[in-house]
C-alpha cells in the first residue's frame, strides 16, 4: 500500500511539474502586423538615431505636443521638459547610447490611433568604440499616426 501511494505521489509531482513548465513558458512573439511592426521599428531607429547623435531638432519631431513621458525614478515630464532633458544629455552626455535588447520589442496595433510598442532598451556609455556601463530598462512607447507621421504621444520608462 505504501508503494503505491509513493508511486501515485511520484506520479502527481511528475504531471505537475510538466504542467508547471509547459505553461510557465512565454510564448514567442509573431506580430499582429509585420507591415505595423516594421514601420514603429523604422520610426524608433530613426527616433534614437536622432537622440543617438544629439540631433534635438530632428528628435522633436518624433513627440506629440501633448507627450506625457512617464519615468518611474523621475516622475512625469511634458513635450518641453522631455525636450529639454534630452538635449541636457545630449550637451553633458554625448558619449550615452540607446540600444535595443534584441527580441524584446513587441508592437500592437490600437484601433483608431496608432500602436504600442513595448520592449527592452540598454542605455551604454561609448567609449574607444565599445559600449560599456549598459543599464537595461524597460518601456512602452504609444504611438499615435498624425497627419504628420507616426509621433509618440505616451512614454512610460521603467525598471531604473
Amino acid at each position: 500500500m505504501k508503494k503505491t501511494f509513493i508511486i501515485q505521489l511520484f506520479s502527481i509531482i511528475f504531471c505537475c511539474s510538466v504542467w508547471t513548465t509547459a505553461f510557465s513558458q512565454s510564448k514567442s512573439y509573431t506580430p499582429v502586423s509585420k507591415e505595423l511592426y516594421d514601420t514603429i521599428m523604422e520610426k524608433d531607429s530613426l527616433l534614437f538615431g536622432a537622440s543617438n547623435s544629439g540631433n534635438i531638432d530632428q528628435l522633436k519631431t518624433f513627440f506629440t505636443e501633448d507627450l506625457e513621458f512617464f519615468h518611474d525614478a523621475d516622475g512625469l515630464a511634458n513635450y518641453q521638459k522631455t525636450v529639454d532633458n534630452f538635449s541636457r544629455v545630449a550637451k553633458n552626455y554625448s558619449y550615452t547610447r540607446r540600444v535595443l535588447v534584441p527580441g524584446s520589442v513587441e508592437v500592437y496595433p490600437i484601433k483608431d490611433y496608432g500602436a504600442v510598442q513595448t520592449g527592452i532598451h540598454q542605455f551604454c556609455r561609448l567609449e574607444n568604440g565599445s559600449l560599456i556601463n549598459c543599464g537595461a530598462f524597460k518601456f512602452v512607447h504609444v504611438w499615435k499616426k498624425t497627419p504628420d507621421g507616426w509621433k509618440i504621444s505616451r512614454v512610460i520608462s521603467y525598471g531604473h
